[in-house]
């Protein structure tokens, strides 16, 4: 994608955000008169919103006004299939410890993704809330052999009562044992869990054990990638051939606009972004899975390199693995790493060296950075020199050094430095007299 391509692309997206926010509060502010219909709220949220337009009859075909009320829709997928480069079946190789690891949740350890339900929603507003309707639910499970795509879509908000009857049915017949999701511990859970309590209806997936992969995903690809959307990072890591279907700010705008005219085609984009999200999420998953596999092997077949490694190094480091984490961090330095993420692993390692009183490994790497000119290096060698050598001319040299180095880039290594040669200075001049008698 092109520069100029991504800038049309970013203000598509504000002004559908604009327009969406606009809609969202809007319906919030509607949708609290309790002696309205849902037709009359619709109808005054088109008048409000501007929305309110001649259409000739033939843009709204006679078929799409007889519309569905709550429409199921499924696309299945057999296992051979690929995603991207990833095969379908290759979910269901993801064992229960690694599941456990990533979401932070030892009930996941006697479990694998054979019994998990993979959840997108699609609503009427993007900030959450009481107001905002998930009128597409999108689902993904393992069944039959074969990986399953299912969508629930309310056709008329009106009949949200009976999708989420359908819903609670269908959710106690499959019997799933987890939910992945990506946000969906922050958005699509808790709005889902709201619809329901808002019907009288106890909410099924609540104490399930949920993996929403969204924040192992930071830690594994924040670093490498521009951002961290599933929609970038399955095109990324999964290599998933997915074009840019539709603007996530667009879809609440999109769907009013459907409930208003009937037009079923401003729908279908939805249905397939949707749907693409669904397949995105398990190929990130498996991606990541593959990449903490502990004989490594999952690093060369998902074609890693040393940004990778120092990824899975961040969520070992998160967990409180140090030792394993510093492994990935060495390997990644292997992989000829440069920037400030050779610089920050080169750091990390030092410090891990000093911990543990591994003095020569720790000042080979204070050297070796200090010849990049980082000051955090030269205050390592300065205290190295002072403390435990007891060298007190090297010490004064390398925070010499390093407070020319400091001036004109940071206050904290400034002070720290001047104190430093005061205090050398000082030991420096003791030691002189004490020799001298």
């Amino acid at each position: 994608m092109t520069i100029e391509d991504k800038l049309k692309l970013v203000k598509r997206e504000r002004e559908a955000r604009s327009r969406s926010q606009k809609i969202e509060k809007t319906w919030e502010q509607i949708n609290e008169n309790d002696e309205l219909s849902v037709k009359e709220k619709l109808q005054k949220l088109i008048t409000l919103s501007g929305g309110k337009k001649e259409r000739k009859a033939a843009v709204v075909p006679s078929e799409t006004l007889r519309r569905e009320p709550v429409l199921f829709l499924e696309n299945p997928y057999v296992l051979d299939a690929h995603y991207g480069k990833i095969p379908i079946s290759l979910g269901l190789d993801v064992r229960g410890d690694v599941l456990a690891f990533l979401s932070r949740e030892p009930a996941f350890a006697d479990l694998d993704l054979s019994s998990a339900l993979f959840i997108d929603l699609e609503t009427t507003g993007l900030s959450g809330g009481t107001g905002t309707v998930a009128f597409l639910v999108g689902m993904g499970f393992y069944r039959d052999q074969k990986f399953n795509v299912v969508q629930f879509f309310l056709g008329d908000l009106a009949e949200e009562e009976r999708m989420i009857e359908e819903l609670s049915l269908f959710f106690r017949q499959m019997n799933f044992r987890s939910v992945v999701t990506y946000n969906g511990k922050g958005f699509d859970l808790p709005i889902l869990e709201t619809r329901f309590a808002l019907k009288r209806k106890p909410f099924p997936l609540s104490d399930l054990p949920h993996l929403d992969f969204l924040f192992s995903a930071r830690s594994l690809w924040k670093h490498k990638y521009d951002n961290c959307r599933l929609f970038n990072l399955a095109r990324e890591v999964v290599e998933a051939d997915r074009s840019e279907d539709i603007p996530s700010a667009e879809i609440p705008a999109r769907y009013f606009e459907y409930i208003r005219s009937g037009d079923f085609s401003l729908i279908e984009p939805i249905l397939y972004h949707n749907q693409e999200d669904i397949l995105s999420l398990l190929g990130v998953v498996v991606i990541g899975a593959l990449l903490l596999s502990e004989d490594g092997s999952g690093i060369d077949e998902c074609r890693s390199d040393g940004m990778d490694l120092f990824g899975v190094g961040n969520l070992f480091e998160k967990a409180g693995h140090i030792e394993r984490s510093l492994r990935y961090f060495e390997r990644a330095l292997e992989g000829n790493l440069t920037g400030e993420i050779s610089l920050l692993i080169k750091r990390k390692l030092s410090l891990h060296f000093k911990k543990n009183e591994d003095w020569d490994k720790a000042v080979a790497l204070w050297e070796e950075l200090a010849s990049m000119e980082q000051p955090f290096s030269f205050r390592e060698l300065a205290m190295y020199y002072e403390h435990r050598e007891k060298k007190y001319e090297e010490a004064r040299k390398m925070a010499e050094h390093g407070l020319a180095l400091s001036l004109p880039i940071s206050p904290f290594y400034r002070r720290d430095f001047a104190r430093r040669l005061e205090r050398l200075n000082e030991r420096i001049r003791k030691q002189k007299g004490g020799a001298h008698a």
